[in-house]
């Protein structure tokens, strides 16, 4: 009987855990107003800043997704911006032509895939805006 309470009680907690770190979503048009954070513009015209870790805000500042039509995973703070999921998570979206596209970025070169904007690793340049069809939705 406690063997059985315990692994109750041990598969309770991350259950819980995990319900209650939803991601929520926004989505709208990205704006990136030059030394200010990135905002998103949603369709009732409502401005969210957008925050994240380091490789998010390299893809949220990266100006060829300047204007497209973004959703975002992540959860509201208590003063209004948006907190994007970290990289790791896939938290960033482009809607376009009726697809949700994923957001990475390919070096043609080496065949590598990120998930932030900047130089390949390993031959040193630009990697391509490469937006794809997530593997599950």
């Amino acid at each position: 009987m406690r063997r059985r309470q315990l692994l109750f009680a041990s598969l309770a907690v991350p259950l819980a855990c995990a319900a209650e770190t939803r991601p929520a979503a926004v989505r709208g048009r990205l704006t990136q107003p030059g030394g200010k954070p990135p905002i998103l513009e949603t369709p009732d015209h409502k401005f969210i800043p957008l925050d994240g870790d380091a490789a998010t805000l390299g893809v949220l500042r990266d100006k060829r997704l300047a204007e497209a039509d973004l959703e975002a995973l992540g959860q509201p703070s208590p003063g209004g911006v948006f907190q994007v999921g970290p990289i790791h998570t896939k938290a960033m979206f482009v809607h376009k032509d009726g697809n949700r596209l994923l957001i990475t970025y390919w070096c043609d070169v080496c065949s590598i895939r990120t998930y932030t904007p900047g130089i390949c690793w390993c031959c040193q340049e630009e990697t391509a805006l490469d937006l794809r069809k997530p593997e599950k939705e």
